[in-house]
């Protein structure tokens, strides 16, 4: 979260001309209700189950650029699913960038409800390291343009021997 994982997302399908599909976006329009609210009302696991559904039906698109939710990658499965289908980009930025981004949204975020945020945000990235470091392209977005991203993104998929 705070990555930019949306918004580069949606920059990086327009420079490519391919579809953009946000996860988190699916599930709310599938469910009628919000990531939070989901997370409110049945609990991370109800929402881990629809986002692995949401990730295999994902992984099945072609030629698609998907952004998902962080914990995605903690589910083996889903890893698998979607480097079958592409090439699986993290983006990555500091506790202090995260906190940054997220500020103006975090009674939004149920990850980082209650508690410190800074505290929480620096256990998520300790606990998902292993799993972030699965991506087959990582790009740290803190002190970056968008178009910086995007650009280097895509020249990495370009180029595979960059990766």
């Amino acid at each position: 979260m705070g990555t930019g994982k949306s918004v580069v997302g949606k920059l990086l399908a327009q420079k490519l001309n391919r579809p953009f599909l946000d996860l988190d976006r699916k599930i709310e329009k599938e469910t009628g209700r919000t990531v939070r609210q989901i997370f409110t009302e049945q609990g991370e696991q109800a929402f881990r189950a629809l986002e692995a559904k949401g990730v295999r039906e994902a992984a099945e698109l072609k030629e698609h650029v998907i952004a998902t939710g962080g914990g995605v990658l903690c589910d083996e499965k889903n890893v698998k699913a979607l480097k079958a289908g592409g090439v699986l980009v993290c983006l990555t930025a500091s506790v202090e960038v995260i906190l940054e981004r997220t500020a103006a949204t975090l009674n939004t975020r149920p990850l980082l409800a209650g508690g410190d945020p800074q505290e929480r945000i620096q256990e998520l990235l300790r606990l998902r390291a292993p799993y972030y470091a699965q991506a087959d392209v990582t790009i740290d977005t803190g002190g970056r343009t968008l178009q910086d991203i995007v650009k280097e993104i895509s020249c990495r998929l370009e180029n595979p021997t960059s990766r």
